[in-house]
Parts: C-alpha cells; structure tokens; sequence
C-alpha cells in the first residue's frame, strides 16, 4: 500500500458513504484511477466491507457488559463447542480468543441490567465448560469503533 492508498483508506474510514467524486476529490486524484484503486483495495481484502453505526441505545442494546471466561479445559472439542455456542447469541457483540488468562474476552450488549442477568444465567452459564465468567460494566466509553474512531 502506498500513500495515496492509506490516503483512501483514512477518508473511508471517516466516512464510508462519500461518493467516489467526494473521494477523488479528497486524495487529491480523478475518480478513474480513485475507482480502481478502491476496487483494488477491496478485492486485496484491505476493505473488507461497510458498515452503518448505529446508536445502540435505540437497538435496545444500550447496557454494554465486558466478560471474561476461562474453560475447563483447552482441548479442541470444547473450544469449538464453546465458540459455536457464544457466537450464535445475538446478545454477543464480540468474542475475542486470548493467549494467557481470560481464554476469552467478549463483549455482550443488552438492554439492561436485567436482561443481562438472564442473559447471563440462561445462556452464557449453560455454556458446557466454562470454569469461570467475570463481568464488568462500562463506566463510560472513552474511545470506540464509528463515528470518531476505527
């Protein structure tokens, strides 16, 4: 990647829905040449896609919930049962696999305290082979993926 690739890269990630025109203009280079290289960039894997940010409060998913989990056991049976289980909860945002301790890091979003305590006890402990789940609360968001961030 050369500079005017980082160049497209940092104004797409301000702003994903600017035209090609806008881009062009942006990086200072026609739209032809802005156009391939956007599609370049695409089919190398480096775009991987676009996306809305949406305001989570209005999803009903507003109470943000960081866990920790440790397995029993690390084999791969469980290891797979166990992210097979975790990724199918529309309640999971994100799950991170961890060298060291936590084995994982996943970040759960509810409405509320309440819904995450059923959350927590109907799905997440019903999980076979979790030797341990930790939750933590936001206190406050300092910097994030979207408007703003990466």
């Amino acid at each position: 990647m050369d500079r005017t690739d980082r160049a497209i890269v940092a104004a797409l990630l301000a702003d994903g829905r600017m035209t090609n025109v806008e881009l062009a203009d942006r990086i200072n280079l026609t739209p032809g040449p802005t156009l391939r290289r956007v599609q370049r960039l695409e089919a190398d894997g480096v775009i991987q896609g676009y996306r809305a940010v949406v305001d989570p409060d209005a999803m009903g998913q507003g109470f943000e919930v960081l866990v920790d989990i440790d397995l029993l056991v690390n084999d791969r049976a469980t290891v797979q049962r166990f992210e097979d289980a975790l990724t199918a909860f529309d309640e999971v945002v994100e799950v991170q696999r961890l060298f060291g301790s936590p084995d994982y890091f996943v970040r759960v979003a509810v409405a509320d305290l309440e819904a995450y305590e059923r959350f927590h006890m109907e799905k997440v402990l019903q999980v076979p082979g979790i030797r341990r789940a930790s939750s933590r609360f936001r206190m406050k968001t300092v910097k994030a993926p979207g408007v703003g961030g990466r």
